[in-house]
């Protein structure tokens, strides 16, 4: 078992007695998002993180990528962040949305003063990023391949007793387990919850044309397909550019074993009869992965000494990519919540900073992804009247700019009551 005075961990100064102001479960995009947010304002952090950070960040571990809005690049920025990936993201300059490819699609483009909508990264950089300022931020005791065994919670602080025999300690416990949060499940946190029955197929593809930035959502009744574009990056010979998106198609789970079983040939002619010729030519560039697609949200996020972040208090169809973006609003609103109730003298594990952070998050949380829902289940009814009291719709939209710029605020995380941390 590793200790926090490993290779992984930013120091050698830690030990199991040192009492910090958060105890953070779960070091993923979230986790470690929020532990750099809070160490940049003075907020020290215990991380428990399961996993090895060389498993998580090895090639071809994880070919997942995701829309960062303009609010969660702003929040990477801030955090320092922006030297390692401004190179490394692929511009989002329009969305363009259809109904299985027919005619009456609506396109989401900002003018030209605008900027853009925001940006694809491989989950794989964004984690080298976060895990390497980490390293080197003394206000972060990151204890790795280690597992939460016992969870404490009293009127002075709270313990953690790690898989190893240690004991760390803080003011406030957050929770960061993803879906499955044993945090949330502990404190008796109820979910309102319900499975799609849909499972996400998710790969990267390199394809003949280039896809000027567009992220396509092509709608079919059997459930959403999306193209979410890459940077392109220098073929083998280094004379050309290998076009790249990523790919996230959602399948009803009673035909998942069988796209599932497909060899890479079949699974690729599937794709591109999907596309429609759109970019050409296409073949893999990841492993193919697939994962159960569910709603949950949390009926609230907060508990004595208790706050929950990123899935482990919502999660969503990923069909606008929206998910991390919502739990990036999170840390957000927590590290201000929790920065201006230290500056006045009050401890993180507060019970008044902790209703703030309940009140400011319970209504963008339960918007976005009532929001998403509704549009899961518009897109997923099958049948020509659907298909054309779709389109009518998506026409209308078109026609609208007002609709359209609010779709667009929401893609680029504008909405609503902003934390100071994501804006501009």
């Amino acid at each position: 078992m590793s200790t926090a005075n490993t290779e992984n961990s930013p120091g050698h100064h830690q030990d199991s007695g040192d009492h910090r102001d958060l105890v953070i479960l779960g070091g993923g995009l979230v986790g470690m998002t929020l532990a750099l947010a809070a160490a940049r304002n003075g907020i020290t952090a215990h991380v428990i993180e399961r996993a090895d950070p060389a498993d998580l960040t090895a090639e071809g571990a994880d070919g997942r990528a995701s829309a960062i809005s303009s609010a969660s690049w702003n929040l990477f920025r801030h955090i320092g962040l922006e030297e390692a990936l401004k190179d490394l993201g692929c511009p989002i300059e329009a969305i363009a949305v259809t109904d299985a490819m027919r005619p009456g699609r609506i396109d989401f483009r900002p003018k030209p003063d605008e900027g853009t909508l925001g940006r694809m990264f491989a989950n794989r950089d964004i984690r080298l990023a976060l895990f390497e300022a980490a390293r080197h931020e003394t206000n972060i005791a990151w204890h790795t391949r280690v597992e939460a065994v016992k969870r404490e919670r009293g009127d002075h602080g709270v313990a953690v007793t790690l898989s190893d025999g240690r004991v760390v300690k803080g003011s406030l416990l957050i929770g960061a387990e993803g879906r499955r949060s044993p945090s949330r499940d502990e404190d008796g946190i109820g979910l309102v919850a319900w499975d799609y029955s849909h499972r996400a197929m998710v790969t990267g593809l390199i394809h003949e044309k280039p896809h000027d930035g567009v992220a396509w959502e092509i709608f079919y009744s059997a459930g959403p397909f999306a193209l979410l574009p890459l940077r392109d990056l220098p073929d083998e010979d280094g004379k050309g550019v290998r076009h790249r998106s990523a790919l996230v198609w959602t399948v009803p789970e009673k035909d998942a074993k069988g796209v599932i079983g497909m060899s890479d040939v079949a699974f690729i002619a599937e794709v591109s009869k999907r596309m429609d010729g759109l970019y050409g030519k296409v073949e893999l560039s990841a492993p193919r992965m697939s994962y159960p697609l569910s709603y949950q949200n949390a009926t609230r996020i907060t508990g004595h000494r208790l706050a929950l972040v990123g899935d482990a208090a919502h999660g969503m169809h990923p069909i606008a990519g929206q998910g991390l973006n919502l739990g990036l609003r999170d840390v957000g609103a927590l590290v201000e919540v929790l920065t201006e109730g230290m500056r006045i003298g009050l401890e993180a594990g507060d019970a008044q900073l902790l209703k703030r952070y309940e009140n400011w998050r319970a209504l963008d949380n339960f918007t976005t992804m009532s929001v998403m829902d509704g549009i899961v289940r518009l897109f997923g009814v099958p049948g020509r009247t659907a298909s054309a009291v779709r389109r009518l719709g998506m026409g209308a939209v078109q026609r609208m700019p007002m609709l359209k710029r609010f779709f667009m605020n929401e893609a680029r995380g504008m909405s609503g009551k902003l934390p100071s941390i994501l804006q501009a």
